[in-house]
């Protein structure tokens, strides 16, 4: 085994056997191979096997899909995924769980999104495919329906994230510009969405660049504002470790710790891009666990800046927080401008939800586990057309039967057992090898991973888990059917190859 590296990780090389000999080209007729260096006549011959070797491996890293996405473009992608529309409204329902300590449970969370996060960078780089999680899940379980509802669980999570995202749009932050029906409105955003998520994936990503950098903009605009309120001797900075009188502080955070979760949740779409990453063995672990370590960062300056901003109980009545506490600051800021840049940040983030959404769709059918005409790409923009289709309809018709707050907390729901999934993964794969570097996590983290979901599926309220089950039984429903029909398929070739 490699020496471990610092960060709890490890760089793991192909391990070289005597029947896969690595060799590499050294020009002048010289080759390296084992780590030592070959002359004579033998060189050359070794050299043509190199030759072979390499246009065989060029083979299996062939793709349908384009890798026009690069380490930075990666890390704004992730960022702009976690630093979503959460931030603007959960200061409010976070004070009402912990007081003023908002760092407290932001930090928590983070901490345990990193496990799972280190289960996904060890993955994404070891088999780095469309399709995420449900990939995973197929070569770690024998049964096939655990990779389907692995799968369809991230699909489910992906469409409903997006419903909810498409309502948040059309609400309020949208009726301060223009007054429109919101579901009418949230089905012509979805659209949009769709639109620009088949123009490909490198124009999707670049424009998740600007959005990230207003996003990010807006909550700078808070803690810069609350900064130059403490320099005029304003604010009070004891609130940030007060907690409710009512409640001991360990729960407090645990609770808070659960609703502070889903602002991190978003990284693991990350996954289902790894097919359109360039040098994803190199580059994704680096630009996941970057992304998360800066967002959580900003969580954490932005709690505390609430906290010393305003008390409690005034952040946990206004359903703008963050707007609530520039405004306490006496900051120059325009009601109008924090409404622009709310719908910025849940228009950038049900647009990357949707990216997943249809990756993952277009992964599952190049696997097998759905209909194969979801694979279908355009000819020229090389984007999954069919899989952008279906997946937004679907989300269109969430809009018409779910609330934010349900179809919100069902996503987390459902993102846990898909979680769940990949940390035990880490470990039943960790005994196969690839001839190639990838990124491995000490074997404690998956562990400490999956014992965080059970944590947090248990404070789930049985309303959500009514809405998802509803889920899983579908899926369920669909793997019966998708079975039996293959099944029927099959049957006539199977008769005419015996006659």
């Amino acid at each position: 085994m490699a020496p471990s590296t610092p960060g709890c990780v490890e760089s793991v090389r192909a391990r070289v056997r005597p029947r896969a000999p690595v060799v590499q080209p050294l020009g002048g007729g010289r080759v390296r191979a084992y780590g030592r260096e070959r002359r004579g006549p033998n060189a050359g011959r070794a050299q043509r096997r190199l030759i072979v070797t390499s246009q065989t491996d060029a083979r299996a890293g062939e793709t349908k899909l384009k890798r026009r996405i690069t380490g930075p473009l990666l890390f704004l992608f992730i960022l702009g995924d976690v630093l979503g529309a959460g931030i603007y409204a959960l200061m409010g329902v976070l004070a009402g769980e912990v007081g003023g300590a908002l760092w407290a449970p932001l930090l928590l969370a983070l901490l345990l999104a990193l496990l799972t996060a280190g289960s996904y960078a060890e993955l994404v780089t070891k088999y780095p495919k469309a399709g995420g999680a449900a990939v995973f899940a197929q070569r770690a379980f024998k049964p096939p329906i655990i990779s389907f509802l692995v799968g369809f669980c991230m699909l489910a999570a992906g469409v409903v994230s997006a419903a909810g995202l498409a309502l948040a749009f059309t609400g309020e932050y949208l009726q301060t510009f223009l007054p429109v029906p919101p579901i009418p409105a949230a089905m012509v955003f979805l659209v949009l969405v769709a639109a620009l998520n088949a123009r490909g994936i490198s124009e999707s990503v670049k424009s998740n660049v600007v959005m990230t950098v207003i996003e990010v903009s807006g909550l700078v605009i808070v803690v810069v504002a609350v900064a130059a309120m403490l320099g005029g001797g304003g604010g009070d900075v004891s609130r940030v470790t007060e907690f409710p009188a009512d409640s001991s502080p360990a729960l407090a955070v645990l609770g808070g710790a659960i609703i502070a979760y889903y602002s991190f949740v978003g990284f693991e779409t990350s996954a289902n891009v790894a097919e359109e990453v360039r040098d994803p063995s190199r580059v994704y672990p680096r630009a996941l666990l970057g992304a998360l370590v800066t967002a959580g960062a900003v969580y954490v300056l932005v709690g505390l800046a609430s906290a010393i901003a305003l008390p409690a109980e005034d952040l946990t009545e206004s359903s703008g927080p963050l707007l609530a506490v520039v405004a306490a600051t006496g900051f120059p800021v325009p009601d109008w401008l924090f409404s622009l840049i709310a719908l910025v940040a849940v228009a950038n983030g049900a647009l990357l939800t949707m990216i997943m959404t249809s990756r993952v769709t277009y992964g599952m059918a190049e696997q097998g586990l759905l209909p194969p005409v979801l694979s279908r790409v355009l000819p020229k923009r090389r984007t999954p057309w069919v899989a952008i289709v279906a997946t937004t309809v679907i989300a269109m018709l969430l809009t018409l039967v779910g609330d934010l707050e349900t179809l919100a907390s069902a996503v987390v729901l459902l993102l846990l057992f898909v979680f769940i999934s990949t940390n035990v993964a880490v470990l039943v794969l960790r005994r196969q090898r690839v001839e190639h570097e990838h990124f491995r996590v000490w074997t404690w983290v998956p562990v400490l991973g999956v014992l965080s979901c059970i944590l947090l599926l248990t404070q789930q309220e049985p309303l959500v888990w009514a809405f998802g089950g509803a889920f899983v039984v579908l899926g369920v429903v669909l793997y019966l059917v998708r079975r039996a029909t293959s099944s029927k398929t099959d049957a006539p070739t199977r008769g005419s190859s015996t006659r």
